[in-house]
């Protein structure tokens, strides 16, 4: 029975079904032209320009990612912006295809993938996304660290990750554990996202300890 929460919708912008096409990076896996290009980049899935790396100040009830592929000259970018998203627990992500073709899914054994995500949460995925403007939401009840993947381009650092409410981070399999079974360019980018993690959410419990801490030498 699927969790009604957990709705798909396909929405098309105007769009003609050529040019939908044209924007389609890939069915499934990179074109030729594609990998080439991602390959020949510095670093896997970005360019000179960096994307997404605004850092939230706090949770918020719902989120929008994009997801996209952007290409310029001599590279070509697989991502999702932003990396991190920051929701209040029982808060709602929107995944939005921009361009390419892409899918957002968990880390999590019921999709065949090691679990960094929170243990007895449910494993969630779009799906192949290939059409401009198509959505795709799901409500995170669990307080925690979740990270999801592209699986066309996950080789390319494709990666992200969604933190629900205030988590001790200390207490996180996502950021505890690196799959043995994976690359080093997806290892890389793991701890990209961690620290990400650590700096937006350690920050704030650092705070909220260093009140603590003055409020009782007042006292």
């Amino acid at each position: 029975m699927t969790d009604p929460r957990l709705t798909r919708r396909r929405l098309l912008e105007g769009t003609t079904g050529v040019a939908i096409a044209g924007l389609a990076g890939c069915a499934g896996a990179p074109d030729a032209s594609d990998q080439q290009q991602a390959e020949g980049d510095d670093q896997p899935g970005h360019g000179e320009e960096e994307h997404g790396h605004d850092q939230a100040s706090e949770p918020t009830p719902s989120a929008e990612v994009a997801v996209n592929t952007a290409r310029s000259e001599g590279s070509t970018e697989f991502h999702f912006a932003p990396h991190v998203t920051w929701i209040e627990a029982g808060g709602t992500v929107t995944w939005r295809l921009e361009s390419g073709t892409h899918t957002a899914t968990a880390y999590h054994p019921g999709n065949d993938q090691p679990r960094l995500v929170p243990e007895g949460t449910d494993a969630w995925d779009t799906g192949t996304m290939s059409e401009q403007g198509e959505t795709f939401e799901h409500t995170f009840d669990t307080e925690g660290v979740y990270h999801y993947l592209c699986e066309p381009h996950e080789q390319f650092g494709m990666l992200a990750t969604v933190v629900v409410g205030e988590p001790h981070l200390e207490d996180q399999r996502a950021l505890q554990t690196l799959p043995e079974d994976k690359p080093e360019e997806v290892h890389g980018k793991l701890e990209e996202l961690n620290t990400m993690v650590r700096e937006m959410v350690g920050d704030t419990h650092n705070e909220e300890n260093a009140t603590s801490e003055e409020d009782h030498h007042e006292e």
